[in-house]
């Protein structure tokens, strides 16, 4: 069982970018719970949470394209590294700013776009990389395997940016982040499989054309790109907003620990996700899977809204782990699939605008919607719209669900 779950972990290089990778991913978290915590304190707005989290996430919709087409046309370790570098930079400034006491919520939205950007450009060239380290046989183990380690990250992170939090304030929340992101640049630094590109002469422009006519003369590529939007659109708010939760459905006022958590609950659900669908590893019938965890995950999402008992939104939380992940590893796994590598950088790019860029929408339109209609119906109105989407796929819409 243990050799079937980790496979892809007989690769060397996929080993050192996996534990470089989970290292940075700890520390992200550790930020992540930090900085949502410092804003709504610094604000007391659940808008300003929204927009914080459109402003670290709009970037991927408006540079991801550009990313792509350059993770295609040069080394994609060396664009890794200096994605790494800037992440690195915008979080010990931040804790520089904490420090000092002068941190304003202006400097956190500035330092989130900065960092966004540089997600832009390395996320395109990491889910590049990826498949070129284990056999097409292992490709949707090693995927599930990276989403072990993201939301492993998502277990521990917040539990030790809880713990940073406490004992040492927000400066340390932020300084380790910083720290953690020599992980993946050592790891980058000790690959030995390179990607070395065909010289283009063709333009960005004209490259991107190529990209997108790819994607449309693939039948259900569309359909994944869409599903990949909507799910992230209408499901991480649910993330994003749990501090709201934390502090008016369950009272929990100044003290984190309930939120943390929340956060952590729904980390353990995607781990235990990640390990099932590692496990079944290369399965028939991915598509109808994938939709089918889409309409658990908009039940777990509505419960969750709904529930006024804290044990009973522990269970869903968890649940919705589950399906989020199940889901996510199942359409990228697809996506990956029908993609050759001399096109892995522009259809990645394609598919992280949609992944990565339903995010800010979704959260800066839930975030307008909460003070008007409370967090909790706003968020049951998300789970069921994404119960209604998986329908329609599956019942109506089939080519995903025939893939």
């Amino acid at each position: 069982m243990l050799r079937r779950v980790f496979k892809a972990f007989q690769y060397r290089d996929y080993r050192l970018l996996w534990f470089g990778s989970c290292t940075s991913s700890i520390g992200t978290w550790m930020q992540i719970m930090a900085q949502q915590w410092l804003v709504l304190q610094l604000s007391n707005s659940a808008r300003m949470l929204g927009l914080d989290a459109f402003l670290g996430t709009i970037p991927i919709v408006l540079f991801s394209l550009i990313g792509g087409v350059v993770a295609d046309r040069m080394d994609r370790r060396r664009l890794l590294m200096m994605s790494q570098w800037i992440q690195l930079s915008c979080a010990f400034l931040l804790a520089f700013l904490i420090y000092f006491d002068v941190v304003k919520v202006w400097h956190i939205f500035i330092l989130s776009f900065v960092t966004g950007t540089g997600q832009a450009f390395g996320g395109p060239a990491y889910s590049a990389l990826v498949p070129s380290l284990v056999d097409r046989e292992d490709l949707p183990n090693a995927i599930a395997l990276q989403s072990i380690q993201f939301n492993l990250a998502r277990v521990v992170g917040p539990a030790l940016g809880g713990i940073a939090y406490t004992a040492l304030g927000y400066t340390w929340c932020f300084a380790l982040n910083g720290f953690s992101f020599l992980a993946p640049i050592l790891s980058l630094m000790l690959l030995q499989i390179k990607f070395i590109p065909e010289k283009s002469v063709a333009s960005v422009l004209t490259s991107m054309k190529e990209g997108f006519g790819f994607i449309r003369n693939q039948g259900a590529m569309v359909a994944l790109i869409v599903l990949a939007f909507c799910m992230t659109g209408l499901g991480i708010p649910l993330l994003t907003f749990l501090p709201v939760i934390a502090k008016d459905v369950f009272h929990s006022g100044t003290d984190p620990r309930i939120y943390t958590s929340m956060l952590s609950v729904s980390g353990a659900g995607a781990v235990a996700g990640s390990l099932i669908v590692a496990v079944l590893g290369n399965i028939a019938n991915k598509g109808r899977v994938a939709l089918t965890m889409l309409i658990c995950l908009g039940v777990a999402i509505a419960g969750f809204a709904l529930s006024k008992s804290l044990i009973f939104s522990y269970i869903l939380l968890f649940l919705a782990g589950i399906a989020l992940i199940a889901v996510f590893t199942m359409i990228q796994s697809l996506v990956q699939l029908i993609t050759g590598n001399e096109m892995r950088g522009r259809v990645m790019s394609v598919y992280n605008v949609a992944f990565r860029g339903g995010m800010p929408m979704g959260n800066l339109a839930t975030g307008f919607l909460v003070p008007i209609f409370t967090a909790p119906v706003v968020l049951a109105v998300n789970g069921a719209l994404l119960f209604f989407l998986g329908l329609y796929f599956l019942m109506v819409q089939r080519k995903v669900a025939e893939l």
